[in-house]
């Protein structure tokens, strides 16, 4: 059950990090920390009205918060608030309740669902989705 967990595929994610660093000058900053197993990401973002024009990323988080921090690394510029929010909501919603997977941009989220049986893991594997939506609010002050 362990392995998959971990695929393949989940770990080339985790060990691929896009916009990895910080921005100089963001709109806006978010960090989010896992309480139970210090998992911790920084997120800043460049708003151009409610889309993400430009993103870095800290991510200290174990190999399933690094994946989940890869998807959306790769596909969050373009991105609307109302598309962020909704991939954190369906993500919690295929963590918690085994629903279908964020769909559009973030549908490589699907690699994650195997979290949902352990719910100890499901913090970490939020935390970057959690922390540019709320970056994202901020910039654009929603």
């Amino acid at each position: 059950m362990i392995d998959d967990l971990y695929s393949a595929k989940l770990l080339k994610l985790a060990a691929n990090m896009p916009r990895a660093g910080r921005l100089a000058a963001p709109d806006a900053s978010s960090e989010k920390v896992a309480k139970l197993c210090g998992s911790r990401v920084v997120v800043d973002v460049v708003m151009d009205g409610d889309r993400v024009a430009d993103f870095a990323q800290e991510v200290k988080a174990c190999a399933l918060g690094q994946a989940a921090a890869s998807v959306l690394g790769s596909n969050v510029v373009g991105a609307s608030l109302g598309e962020l929010e909704a991939a954190r909501r369906q993500l919690r919603a295929m963590l918690k309740e085994g629903a279908a997977a964020p769909d559009g941009r973030f549908a490589d989220l699907s690699l994650l669902a195997p979290v949902k049986d352990y719910p100890a893991r499901h913090a970490s594997t939020m935390l970057a989705f959690e922390a540019v939506t709320d970056a994202a609010r901020r910039a654009i002050g929603a």
